[in-house]
């Protein structure tokens, strides 16, 4: 079962990633932008910026890792259960988000020194 620290320590693999908070909870930031918090209020899980293409797919899958609420309808963020998201398919997620909010130059220097 992946915990905050995985989720940390996935996206801590790409540049100019930084450990903040957002609404008084962890969140992540590249380059000062959000893209995922620890929900610790209500339900919990992890909020997670995602593609409303993927987010639609992830919720029609019917897996019960993958959640919204009414306050995150209509917004490109997925809720995962940490608790029930396999640990590689949270990798994708994470590495996505990232890709999603990464200024240009800094995706660009990240792709260039993977090959």
């Amino acid at each position: 079962m992946p915990t905050w620290d995985d989720v940390v320590a996935i996206a801590k693999r790409y540049p100019e990633v930084e450990e903040t908070t957002s609404w008084q909870t962890p969140s992540l930031k590249v380059k000062g932008r959000f893209f995922a918090r620890l929900r610790a209020e209500a339900e919990g899980g992890l909020a997670l910026v995602c593609d409303p293409s993927e987010k639609a797919a992830l919720l029609a899958s019917g897996d019960r890792a993958y959640y919204t609420t009414p306050h995150y309808d209509g917004y490109g963020m997925i809720l995962i259960d940490l608790e029930r998201v396999e640990y590689e398919r949270l990798e994708e997620l994470v590495e996505d988000a990232w890709h999603l909010k990464a200024p240009v130059r800094v995706r660009k220097a990240h792709e260039s020194s993977t090959g």
